[in-house]
């Protein structure tokens, strides 16, 4: 399967850094592909947010498990998509983590919908 590929998104903070907003692309899901979220924890500071809008009826996503540490084998998980918008954090990080810093998607047959992920920067940026 060659599954679809998005970036995380960052924000661009003011010239006070006090305010940072992130202009979204979302990317429409092609159910039968699944998704590679690219660089997802390049970031590694649990601000990683997926953000999924559900056009169909209540379905199923597939978090899958990774292959970078150990507790990958605790395996993928399944959670619930209600019809609409959820936003969806991982707080396991290191369970879900390619050797790529990547995650991968799943979506039940029926799914349709639309696709972002967004994240906040890591450490203080030099000036």
């Amino acid at each position: 399967m060659t599954r679809d590929i998005i970036n995380v998104q960052y924000p661009t903070l003011d010239h006070t850094e006090s305010v940072a907003n992130i202009g979204i692309t979302a990317s429409k899901v092609t159910q039968a592909n699944g998704v590679t979220i690219a660089d997802a924890f390049s970031n590694k500071n649990n601000s990683l947010f997926i953000i999924i809008n559900n056009t169909a009826t209540e379905s199923l996503l597939t978090v899958k498990a990774g292959d970078a540490y150990p507790n990958s084998m605790l395996g993928d998980i399944v959670i619930e998509l209600p019809a609409g918008i959820s936003a969806i954090q991982l707080q396991d990080l290191s369970r879900f983590e390619k050797s790529d810093g990547s995650i991968d998607l799943d979506f039940a047959t029926g799914f349709t919908g639309n696709i972002y992920a967004i994240a906040k920067w890591a450490g203080v940026r030099e000036v």
